[in-house]
């Protein structure tokens, strides 16, 4: 028997994807560029409310507002300087870093889109391995920022860096302290991947045409609404 004239090719399923440093640079940019909007986010999410509700109107009806990002960065940046707005911002700057290399590691290059209910399950189930290790390796990083950033409430100077979070916390919670708050992390981004990935398998295949492809499970925008309560 001949040899095949096309030897085979290596299952492109298997080629982790490369990240190069243009593009780490790029994360570490856009990560550092919307630290603001994290910073204010949080504080408001802890409930630090220094600034008085403005009144407003709605329908002809007297509200209270409460004051927005232009006017909590306003006072951020009158009690800390402009600087004052990105701190926190190296673990996040880190932790998006980590995020990036580990899932180039483990992410597959796939030849085309899989339809089967099955290859579907098979393939969430890997990328909820790989949204699992980036969660335990970046976790440490998102803990240190949120103590960093949320010294500003009570004007607290424990922690003053990265080095100093590591050794505050391994101190005084050892390793388990960088794990605070892992598992409500988890649980919110694995319900939010199956329940993304199937409910799009779902609807491209019995809701709409078979040649048209609507919903695809690479999409994120419904992250934010959807693990909103299980973040913090």
């Amino acid at each position: 028997m001949e040899p095949s004239e096309h030897p085979a090719e290596p299952d492109p399923a298997a080629t982790p994807v490369k990240v190069d440093a243009a593009v780490l640079l790029l994360v570490a940019g856009v990560t550092a560029a919307k630290h603001p909007l994290v910073y204010v986010r949080l504080l408001i999410q802890v409930g630090h409310e220094p600034l008085p509700p403005t009144v407003g109107t709605m329908f002809g009806r007297r509200v209270l507002y409460l004051p927005g990002f232009f006017s909590y960065a306003r006072h951020i940046v009158s009690v800390d300087g402009k600087r004052g707005l990105f701190r926190g911002v190296s673990p996040c700057v880190l932790s998006s870093l980590v995020s990036t290399v580990v899932r180039g590691k483990t992410k597959q290059v796939k030849k085309e889109e899989q339809t089967s209910l099955r290859s579907v399950l098979k393939e969430t189930s890997h990328e909820m391995v790989v949204q699992c290790l980036s969660r335990l390796a970046t976790h440490p990083f998102h803990v240190m920022s949120v103590r960093l950033m949320a010294q500003f409430v009570g004007r607290e100077v424990k922690y003053s860096g990265i080095f100093s979070c590591v050794i505050w916390i391994f101190e005084e919670e050892g390793v388990s302290g960088f794990y605070v708050g892992l598992l409500p992390h988890l649980l919110g981004e694995v319900l939010l991947l199956w329940c993304r990935n199937l409910l799009a398998h779902f609807i491209n295949s019995y809701a709409v045409d078979e040649n048209v492809s609507v919903v695809g499970r690479d999409a994120g925008s419904q992250q934010v609404h959807f693990n909103r309560p299980y973040k913090l």
